[in-house]
């Protein structure tokens, strides 16, 4: 039996392969918080994913940098998105969301599923969910933990219902206004990564104002930055150290890998070493490529984005867009296909160590904001 569902219970195994988790974490408190939000999804996912187009977000790879700090997964389906709020708590009086996936605009949900983990029977219970609007609207706000709170008796307790819901309302208001957090200068992200990721700071997420903390964990490079931080981690984003050596483990999960091409320079043509990774935009398969230009003494460095389809250009309107680390423009940062193109590109010259954030309109599927230095 995978699952059984009554009027208010919905049960799923959990898988075996579920059990454990081979990723590092700073504490045995986050260890174990991964541990149960692995279960719920792995339980969950397979089997949403039989009825509905279902992914995590932003992807599989970003999880451990979330579950490092805080409780919660994200998945979108279709047009919305939902998060699983695990526990293993007996006595369930009210759902408990961190403040994260409320406050934060691009974390929001649709709706918030409370979900019951026995890793000892081996299931989790679907135990009842909510939506963004009520968590705000009638959820009471714990300024001690930062969650947002809501009583049992106001949970849907039948999960059938969201999708009865969604067909029969579709105009219900799911998502309340949340204002975005004032964006961070890269100093106050230096500043706050050196103190949060102290792996001796147990609980990062409420020893600083919620506005700084938002801020920074909104933005994917600098998460990511502070999870291998709080694991004793060197910057394993280096473009140069990738080029000469081995990429990192996450940079390899998310797609990226060495890339041998042909670049004419001076009026020759010679082998190059380049990174690129495959992307997915609007349904169809592209390629970033990430390569060095000209003489070393330049430092001089292109970004290009092409379509892995031999009869497809990059379409009219898309856009390939370079940011500082603390996500600001500068000169001559973007290319946008105002017609069909074979490819838009960017170069830039870098000075030692400078960190780039590169962006995509339209936003290729799993996309997260990571830093690549130079």
């Amino acid at each position: 039996m995978s699952s059984n569902a009554t009027l208010d219970r919905f049960y799923l195994e959990i898988p075996a392969t579920a059990q454990e988790t081979q990723v590092a974490f700073s504490t045995s408190g986050a260890s174990w918080r991964a541990r149960l939000n692995q279960m719920s999804l792995n339980a969950f996912l397979p089997w949403l994913q039989e009825e509905q187009a279902a992914k995590v977000w932003p992807s599989i790879a970003a999880l451990p940098s979330f579950w490092e700090i805080v409780d919660g997964t994200a998945i979108d389906c279709e047009d919305m998105r939902l998060v699983l709020i695990p526990t293993i708590e007996i006595d369930l009086r009210e759902l408990r969301v961190p403040q994260e996936w409320i406050d934060i605009p691009s974390w929001s949900a649709d709706y918030y599923l409370a979900v019951q983990v026995n890793p000892d029977a081996g299931w989790i219970r679907i135990w009842g969910y909510t939506t963004h609007h009520q968590l705000k609207t009638k959820g009471v706000y714990d300024d001690g933990d930062r969650t947002y709170c809501l009583d049992e008796d106001d949970l849907i307790q039948d999960l059938n219902v969201l999708w009865i819901a969604r067909q029969l309302c579709p105009e219900e208001p799911l998502r309340a206004e949340v204002l975005q957090a004032p964006a961070l200068l890269r100093p106050q992200a230096e500043n706050l990564l050196e103190r949060l990721g102290n792996s001796t700071v147990t609980f990062p997420r409420l020893a600083v104002p919620f506005q700084l903390w938002a801020a920074l964990i909104d933005h994917g490079g600098w998460r990511q930055r502070l999870y291998e931080r709080r694991q004793g981690l060197s910057n394993s984003w280096s473009v140069p150290q990738w080029l000469q050596a081995d990429i990192s483990d996450l940079a390899a999960q998310l797609g990226w890998k060495a890339h041998t091409l042909l670049a004419q320079e001076m009026r020759s043509r010679a082998e190059q070493i380049g990174l690129s990774r495959q992307l997915v935009i609007t349904g169809n398969p592209y390629e970033l490529q990430v390569f060095p230009r000209g003489n070393p003494e330049e430092r001089i460095w292109r970004f290009e984005l092409h379509s892995l389809d031999g009869d497809r250009q990059v379409p009219a309107g898309f856009k390939l867009r370079l940011l500082t680390e603390d996500l600001q423009p500068f000169s001559h940062n973007e290319d946008t296909a105002i017609e069909a193109v074979d490819r838009l590109y960017v170069d830039v010259i870098l000075e030692p160590g400078e960190g780039l954030v590169w962006e995509i309109e339209p936003i290729p599927e799993g996309y997260d904001r990571a830093i690549l230095n130079f």
